[in-house]
């Protein structure tokens, strides 16, 4: 019987859902996914195919099922020590940022917030730090001057336009890359990293948050 690729998959919606359908086209058995249980877009491609889900916040190294790599796509659940060394070869997750740059959860907004020319995706590989692991795959984009006038509204566009598509496109040449047996690793170089909080969490008591606008 063929010794199949083993993937577990933590994620969530549109993104998570894509994820799981390359996953399935590469002929690689997906053993379980973390999702929201009322998730429509991932959860219910795994209900359809039946795919064993772990509600999203509940993931733990005594639940996660032994597998070859593990994948966080637009995911928010932090994936623990003992939960990361599971996977035969570790976690890769995708952040949309030319890490180490803007690590954190608003990554698109902050690059176009700061009028930076170009942004870009990376696949990493997940360690203890927020996005803070080594880089697997890169790719940029453009961001175009007119996006400047409207940060919140041209970030969901960047990522609708760009960078979703373009994290799709990295993980594939990934996934073919790690069935082949090449690993690829480059650890982020620190002196251009930036980390920035959260936009949509306003909390007068952090002084970080006094770099956006508020309306």
């Amino acid at each position: 019987m063929e010794n199949r690729f083993k993937i577990f998959i933590s994620g969530q919606k549109y993104f998570g859902e894509e994820v799981l359908r390359l996953c399935k086209n590469l002929n690689i058995d997906i053993v379980g996914v973390c999702c929201p249980l009322d998730d429509k877009y991932i959860g219910k491609a795994a209900r359809r195919w039946n795919i064993p889900i772990i509600p999203a916040g509940t993931l733990t190294a005594d639940k996660m099922p032994e597998c070859d790599l593990g994948i966080t796509a637009h995911s928010f659940d932090y994936i623990g020590k003992k939960t990361r060394y599971i996977p035969k070869h570790g976690w890769l997750g995708y952040h949309p940022s030319l890490l180490p740059r803007h690590r954190g959860r608003s990554a698109i907004e902050w690059a176009i917030r700061m009028k930076e020319p170009i942004t870009g995706g990376t696949v990493f590989w997940l360690n203890a730090g927020i996005d803070r692991g080594d880089i697997a795959y890169q790719d940029w984009c453009w961001i175009p001057p007119a996006y400047y006038l409207e940060p919140s509204k041209s970030a969901a566009k960047l990522w609708r336009d760009e960078l979703c598509p373009m994290g799709l496109k990295l993980f594939e040449i990934a996934l073919k890359d790690v069935l082949n047996g090449e690993i690829k690793r480059k650890p982020q170089d620190n002196q251009f990293s930036t980390f920035e909080p959260d936009t949509n969490v306003k909390d007068i008591f952090r002084p970080d948050l006094l770099m956006i606008e508020h309306k």
